[in-house]
């Protein structure tokens, strides 16, 4: 036998003192074949494999009756290839597979490693604490454990924190844009235009009929144009298309195109003005709520809703609410303060046409789709807003439905644009009656969302047309006042100035926008 084979044994002190084993035990080098013949067990202090951790190096010790072997898996201690060590006596074994974890200062020095195993295998609690000490030290990649409470609470605070800042607008404002001195103060500025209107309202309403400007710059069917409602920057027109973007033009003084708006990856179907004329609540197909600020053109909120979008409305009495229809059987009511659903209003239907909030804003009605070959019972809905119960069913029971409604101005009753190719009246007032003696009939539907509005003193009634055409009713007799060949295709909406007695602006199905004066 080698002298290298010889130094690589080793063997125990036969001390019958177990107060000797716990205290030290001593490393030796096995000495002639008297201590080698003593110990039954062989030690292969060989490296055959090599694992990290992030914890400190591993120590396997596996026993079986004669043999022990012990592995010392580290990297930093492969290039030691023999250990002396002196174990303990073959009456005490280990059973199984015995795994601890050291840190890296205790890796260096394998008596320590031992000297820190009790008699069956286990830590005592002085080398235990010691141990985890140095483990919490070194394991700079471990996270400390956080209760769910909390992380859900900071999940929460970040979303909210997130939404409140807003984000970048992509691709805002490119196309055909006013020089820098149009676009900047959108709502602070006053047009000269509008001044001599504002202190002297007009008493009635004139039809317009000559062409002003002709706005081209949508590649898409235009779905809705609304005037500034606050009056001192009506001079602003707000349009969405279905080619996924939103422009504010001054339509007034210059017919440019002021600020552009590329916040949706899908069709914006509706688009309403906040109360204060300085930010813009837009949805579509792509099932995305934005509120835009219109002088930066950040959202304000961004939230994706369950269903795609087709009708938006702010709430008269509370501008931090608004209601939202489309694609699905449930209407919800959104606080922009908390992004989140504040009310929901369920009905048996497969999609909300148009909201339209009755005076005061306790009460709203929906129209739906819901139409059948005999009834229509609930063609239009009732709604109690702060408790979402149903008031009444049973407003409108001709089988067509009705895309559009509007209120009057001064009276309390609103007109609902129908499928039927005609205009009915109904009153805001339970039990909601249809007036049966007027009807507002002689432009075409044929299925387009065609749009309808009242003049500003509630004398005129203007409605769009699938043949591309204007129609003007006198809202006392329900007659045909005049028609107005405004566009080759069919004309989605028409909205009136809010302060100048002869403007209005429409928009067709090709992407087109005119102002007439």
């Amino acid at each position: 036998m080698t002298e290298h084979d010889m130094n690589s044994l080793v063997a125990y002190d036969s001390s019958d003192s177990e107060t000797d084993y716990d205290k030290s035990e001593e490393i030796k080098t096995a000495q002639g074949e008297q201590n080698f013949a003593r110990s039954s067990f062989k030690v292969q202090p060989a490296f055959p494999r090599l694992e990290s951790s992030g914890c400190g190096p591993e120590v396997n010790i596996a026993s079986s009756h004669r043999n022990v072997e012990c592995n010392f898996q580290s990297a930093q201690n492969c290039a030691q290839r023999h250990s002396n060590a002196t174990f303990r006596p073959p009456g005490t074994t280990l059973n199984n597979v015995t795994r601890f974890q050291f840190s890296k200062s205790d890796s260096e020095n394998p008596l320590a490693l031992l000297q820190k195993s009790g008699r069956d295998g286990k830590m005592d609690h002085s080398a235990l604490k010691r141990l985890i000490q140095d483990s919490v030290t070194d394991a700079q990649n471990i996270r400390p454990y956080v209760p769910k409470r909390l992380r859900q609470k900071e999940a929460v605070n970040i979303k909210s924190s997130e939404l409140r800042e807003g984000t970048e607008v992509i691709n805002t404002g490119t196309d055909c844009t006013a020089p820098e001195e149009h676009q900047l103060g959108l709502p602070s500025r006053v047009s000269d235009f509008i001044k001599p209107f504002l202190d002297n309202p007009h008493k009635t309403s004139n039809i317009p009929k000559c062409l002003m400007f002709q706005l081209s710059q949508h590649k898409g069917p235009v779905t809705t144009v609304q005037w500034c409602p606050v009056e001192t920057h009506s001079h602003l027109l707000l349009s969405a298309s279905l080619d996924k973007s939103l422009k504010i033009w001054d339509a007034v003084e210059t017919g440019r195109c002021l600020k552009s708006y590329l916040c949706h990856s899908g069709a914006v179907r509706d688009a309403q003005w906040s109360s204060c004329g300085r930010h813009i609540l837009s949805g579509g197909f792509d099932s995305m709520l934005h509120l835009t600020d219109i002088e930066t053109g950040k959202q304000i909120i961004t939230v994706h809703n369950d269903f795609q979008i087709t009708c938006l409305a702010f709430s008269p009495t509370n501008e931090n609410v608004f209601l939202c229809g489309g694609f699905s059987s449930t209407v919800k009511a959104w606080d922009t303060r908390s992004c989140k659903v504040v009310n929901e209003y369920c009905a048996g239907i497969q999609q909300t046409l148009d909201v339209l909030f009755l005076p005061g804003g306790n009460e709203f009605l929906t129209s739906t789709d819901a139409v059948s070959r005999d009834s229509a019972d609930r063609t239009i809905i009732a709604w109690d807003f702060q408790t979402s119960a149903k008031i009444s069913n049973q407003i409108f029971h001709e089988r067509y439905t009705i895309p559009c409604m509007v209120l009057h101005p001064k009276e309390p009753v609103f007109i609902a644009q129908t499928n039927g190719n005609y205009m009915v009246l109904f009153s805001t007032r339970r039990p909601y009656r249809m007036n049966k003696t007027k009807r507002y009939e002689g432009h075409k539907v044929e299925g387009y969302a065609v749009g309808c509005n009242f003049s500003r003193d509630g004398t005129l009634i203007a409605s769009g047309s699938a043949d591309g055409s204007v129609c003007f009713y006198n809202y006392m007799n329900s007659k045909v006042v005049h028609t107005l060949p405004a566009h080759k295709q069919a004309c989605t909406d028409v909205a009136f100035h809010p302060v100048h007695p002869s403007i209005i602006a429409t928009c067709d199905w090709s992407g087109e926008i005119k102002l007439w004066h």
